[in-house]
Order: C-alpha cells, then sequence, then structure tokens
C-alpha cells in the first residue's frame, strides 16, 4: 500500500429542493469548482492534523469529529493502525456558509478509509452520508451524492444509488451567481425549524414541499430545453427565472430568508437580478441570483459565478 494519499472535493451549490428533499422530493445541485477542500496523508507512527489555505483552520475541531464518528460507524475505535499519520488539511470552503463544507470533509475523510481498506468503494455515499449526519442532525445526501460525483446531478432520496444520482448537463449556460449573505446558517438548526412547521403546519408543509418540487421541475425542462429561435430562448429563460423565484418563496415560508439573507436578497434585486434565493439550508450562507445581463464590474466582482461568463 502507498505510504502517500491526496483527494480533492469541491463544494455544491443547490438550484432547488432544498429541505423538501429530506422528505423524499427531487433537487437539482450542482459543484461549485471554485470551492474546494484537498486531504493529503502521508503514513507516519503519530496521528498528526494540520490545516491550510483559506478556510483550513475552520476544520481543525470538525476533522477531528469526522475522524472519530468514522471509527465508531467502523468498530475501531480503538485500532491505533488507523489512528496514525500526517493529515493535512486545505480548503478554500467556508463552514456553515450553505456550500457543501461538511459534505466534502465527510468525502475526503471517506475516501481516506477507502485507500486504507477499510470500507469498499461501493459503500462510499452511504458511509459519508451517516458522518455528515454529525452536522445536519438528518442528511439527504444531496450534499456527498455531488461531493463525491463531482457534477451536476438530480437528486432524489431513497431507492438504489442510481436512481438517487442521475448526472444533469444543461444544455445551455444561464448567467448566475452565488454571493455571500454576510452571516452563516446552522443546517442542523435549519432543518429543526422547517420539521417543527411541519409538525403544526401539516397541510401547508406538504403544499410548499410540492411547490419545491414543481420549481425543480420547471427548472430541469428550462436548463435542458433547446432554444430554435428568440422566443424559445426568451421562453426558457422566463421559466428558469419563475422556478429559481418560487423556490425562494418556500424558503420564505419556511423563515429561513429573514434578516442578512433577506436583506443580500433585496440589495441583489435592487442591482439587476433577476430571480434570487438562497442556496443551500438557508438562515444564512450563500444566495443563488439570476442576471439577463451581466451585472456592472463593482457589483460582479462581490459575486461567484457559478458557470463561466
Amino acid at each position: 500500500m502507498s505510504s502517500e494519499f491526496s483527494t480533492t472535493v469541491h463544494g455544491k451549490w443547490i438550484v432547488a429542493g432544498e429541505h423538501s428533499v429530506l422528505r423524499g422530493f427531487p433537487a437539482l445541485a450542482f459543484p461549485v469548482y471554485g470551492k474546494s477542500l484537498t486531504l493529503r496523508w502521508t503514513d507516519s507512527e503519530t496521528f498528526s492534523p494540520h490545516f491550510a489555505g483559506e478556510r483550513g483552520a475552520e476544520f481543525q475541531l470538525l476533522f477531528a469529529g469526522v475522524f472519530d464518528r468514522s471509527l465508531e460507524l467502523l468498530g475501531r475505535g480503538r485500532d491505533l493502525s488507523l489512528r496514525r499519520g500526517i493529515f493535512s488539511v486545505e480548503s478554500s470552503l467556508p463552514v456553515g456558509a450553505g456550500l457543501g463544507a461538511s459534505a466534502a470533509l465527510s468525502v475526503a475523510v471517506g475516501r481516506w478509509f477507502v485507500f486504507r481498506g477499510a470500507i469498499e468503494e461501493s459503500d462510499l455515499f452511504d458511509f459519508c452520508r451517516n458522518l455528515e449526519d454529525m452536522f445536519h442532525g438528518e442528511s439527504s445526501g444531496v450534499d456527498v451524492a455531488v461531493a463525491i460525483e463531482n457534477r451536476g446531478l438530480r437528486f432524489e432520496r431513497g431507492g438504489p444509488v442510481e436512481k438517487r444520482m442521475q448526472g444533469f448537463d444543461p444544455s445551455w449556460q444561464p448567467l448566475w451567481y452565488i454571493s455571500y449573505s454576510g452571516s452563516r446558517g446552522i443546517t442542523s438548526e435549519c432543518v429543526s425549524k422547517v420539521k417543527a412547521w411541519l409538525a403544526l403546519e401539516p397541510n401547508e408543509g406538504l403544499k410548499t414541499d410540492q411547490k419545491m418540487s414543481l420549481a425543480v421541475k420547471k427548472a430541469e425542462q428550462s436548463l435542458r430545453a433547446l432554444a430554435e429561435n428568440e422566443f424559445r430562448i426568451e421562453e426558457r429563460f422566463e421559466n428558469l427565472r419563475a422556478a429559481i423565484n418560487e423556490a425562494g418563496e418556500c424558503f420564505a415560508t419556511w423563515g429561513l430568508s429573514d434578516g442578512s439573507m433577506g436583506s443580500h436578497l433585496e440589495w441583489l434585486t435592487s442591482q439587476g437580478a433577476v430571480a434570487v434565493k438562497p442556496t443551500g439550508s438557508g438562515g444564512g450562507g450563500y444566495a443563488l441570483s439570476l442576471w439577463r445581463h451581466r451585472p456592472q464590474p463593482e457589483i460582479e466582482s462581490q459575486l461567484i459565478p457559478v458557470f463561466k461568463v
């Protein structure tokens, strides 16, 4: 076995489907190629983790927790043969911002355990999803799926893996961005907030989940559409605009687009965005914005393009 290991995992952003994906509805998600986490390992007699990069220090406590939980899941908490080596975590992914940092870490660590022969490659998804439960309370697996596959996915919880992770390649590239709202959101708290509301308002909860599911379907149809003339180009753009705004309305219903997130969404709209929504759990973190025309340079400098511009 090699005495060295390295893997890089990217973050994710979600077009639509957040929260409802926990209850079996679909979600549409893509990697954030500009934000990633790299885990490197060199064999050593001691266990020595190190952290580097723009956001690496944020993973110091998380890494220890994920590593210990991994050993617990494997029933090898006292196995010193696995608790050894020099680990280096280098990351540009912010923690608690809705870009899938916990999933990226879980997948990176999971791949190391595959490398060490502790788990099978075929078990990687379920293993990493169980790890991510530490952060989310209950993980749908969509963040883990995108982290593993490193491509756009239509994800649906439950059933065989091949059905859960259907590759999705848009036929065109809209002009859209993600941007930081100014505050972080805690996924587990957002999930609990939605569940508490669902317990009080089950009928409205189902309607909201169905509305989010329809937004996913509308976005999916729009992104797959091939335009043959200018009218159809405008039609598919309008359908996508409606899908993003309708998904955003679901976040508002759940009470997850208030505060700094709400102010940021208003600012994006005032600068020319035609559709906006939180991306991820909401309550903070990053927002998704769709634009008909490129924003002014001073505005665009504050945004991260999710596709090429």
